[in-house]
């Protein structure tokens, strides 16, 4: 493939409204609804191992610690449900990408106090032992960072394939309004489309 073409082929993927940034869109929203949902899941499974995880990053106030345990994990499935289904799709994956940081600040947290804990981010979590410390946290980081850049692409390029706000021409944002705007973006794209085009005509008639 030449330079070129990956060039088009780059530059088509982050128009708004094509059809490669649709489909980009909707794999990073799959993927980070998915993740939120198992998360929320295995979580909700067992709210005391959810509070206690909690508990060991001694961040929050011991009562506050039971509001989060409880209340997170469904937060995290009802964040990660409106992603697969693609309602509400902007919101939710600013909500996501919020979550997100909150992990990072987490774990970076711990890791720079050197507590040795499981950071409960699938179930489980608490204290461990020191022989199994540190080992996980960039791991955990980095796949929490990946998880942000895809909810912040779908924050910035919210219009997916397969999503419930297009069946229902609510538009990226849940709204006839966001709706109105994804269609003001389309026409620009194909206006900007139409003055390149214009201009190659007269760079070959020179």
């Amino acid at each position: 493939m030449s330079g070129a073409t990956q060039a088009a082929g780059l530059r088509a993927a982050v128009t708004r409204g094509s059809a490669p940034q649709r489909w980009l869109t909707t794999a990073a929203r799959l993927v980070l609804g998915a993740v939120l949902v198992a998360a929320g899941a295995l979580k909700i499974s067992d709210p005391s191992d959810a509070v206690r995880a909690v508990q060991a990053y001694r961040l929050l106030p011991y009562d506050l610690t039971h509001v989060v345990g409880y209340g997170l994990p469904l937060l995290e499935i009802l964040v990660g449900l409106l992603l697969l289904l693609g309602l509400f799709t902007r919101p939710a994956a600013i909500v996501g990408g919020v979550l997100m940081v909150v992990f990072i600040a987490g774990i970076v947290s711990v890791w720079v106090r050197g507590l040795s804990i499981d950071c409960g981010c699938f179930g489980g979590g608490g204290a461990i032992g020191a022989a199994g410390r540190n080992g996980r946290y960039a791991t955990e980081v980095a796949r929490d960072f990946g998880l942000l850049a895809l909810a912040a692409w779908t924050t910035v390029f919210p219009a997916s394939a397969l999503s419930v706000d297009g069946w229902l021409g609510l538009g990226s944002g849940g709204s006839p309004a966001d709706a109105e705007g994804d269609e003001w973006d389309d026409d620009w794209d194909d206006e900007a489309d139409d003055d390149r085009t214009d201009e190659q005509h007269e760079e070959r008639a020179r």
